[in-house]
């Protein structure tokens, strides 16, 4: 992918074949847009900073729970080729949900405004936004205040990225006047997770354990 249409990537959260910008990342583009860059579009004046706190918890400490339960992969809801998600919580009573986001390789999550606060906590791997100069690693904490937008970013270099996101309200995706061209929210990914599961084997009812 040349830095054009990388750099037009970011931009855009819509490609051919998904509804999710996410595209993979060479070395060389990686060195040119990984630097952090505040626009006039990261947030309103009025709107709160970010909270970043880079370890809650040692994860390693703790990598050898459950060894004994083998994960079924159909769980895992996949988006692109290189991004899926598993439900954890669908609360469509209070409209938020909370999912496992999972990267495979480097990637990115075109522009999006988010209208509620986010909260993230990182398993494994690391991810940024360049609006921002802190990158998240395993245990570390990220508060995203309403009115932000910002693009997700995950290293070519990182094999797997893991996060629970925790979202309230729509994820709005928008181009490079803000305007919004897309969303996501509880209702998007309760009917991507039913879809996913009627086609993968486990059955359609089988999200229905995570609706609240």
């Amino acid at each position: 992918m040349s830095t054009t249409e990388l750099a037009a990537a970011f931009q855009l959260p819509m490609q051919k074949k998904t509804s999710l910008l996410v595209a993979s990342i060479s070395a060389a583009d990686k060195d040119t847009l990984t630097a952090p860059t505040k626009t006039s579009l990261s947030a309103p004046e009025e709107a709160l900073s970010d909270i970043f706190v880079p370890n809650v918890f040692n994860f390693a400490a703790y990598q050898d729970m459950n060894v004994d339960e083998e994960e079924d992969s159909r769980v895992w809801v996949p988006q692109t080729d290189c991004l899926s998600f598993r439900p954890l919580c669908l609360c469509v009573s209070q409209g938020y949900y909370v999912n496992l986001l999972k990267f495979k390789g480097g990637g990115i999550l075109g522009r999006h405004r988010h209208a509620a606060p986010v909260h993230a906590l990182t398993f494994k791997g690391t991810w940024g936004y360049p609006e921002h100069d802190w990158k998240a690693g395993p245990g570390s904490y990220v508060f995203e205040p309403p009115g932000e937008t910002h693009t997700l970013l995950v290293d070519d270099d990182c094999d797997e990225m893991i996060t629970l996101f925790h979202v309230t309200a729509a994820l709005l995706y928008t181009d490079e006047n803000n305007k919004v061209i897309g969303f996501d929210d509880v209702f998007t990914k309760l009917e991507k997770a039913k879809k996913w599961y009627a086609e993968c084997g486990l059955g359609e009812d089988y999200v229905q354990q995570f609706v609240r």
